[in-house]
């Protein structure tokens, strides 16, 4: 027998320099689904990090990520700034997931 399918999670983040990105939503299920939809329908870059969706989801909205957080927030924002500046040279709209 299969493990039950988990609902989905999103988690959505703000950042601006100089500051520790932010965790601006969180949503399981349908909700999560909508964070996600809504993400793709205005262009936002998505990655798919299940264990850090996990980590995040129990920060408190509007709270910086905690430290111990930034190493693997930084590959992730690392990510999509590159992917965000080959899309242009591409002709492609950055990564989604």
């Amino acid at each position: 027998m299969s493990e039950p399918e988990k609902p989905t999670l999103a988690v959505a983040l703000h950042y601006e320099a100089p500051g520790a990105p932010k965790v601006v939503a969180v949503g399981r299920g349908e909700l999560g689904q909508r964070i996600i939809d809504t993400a793709r329908e205005h262009g936002v870059p998505l990655e798919a990090n299940p264990a850090l969706a996990e980590a995040l989801s129990t920060i408190e909205l509007d709270s910086e990520i905690p430290e111990a957080l930034y190493e693997a927030v930084a590959v992730i924002i690392a990510f999509i700034i590159n992917a965000a500046r080959q899309a242009p040279m591409q002709g492609q709209s950055p990564l989604h997931r």
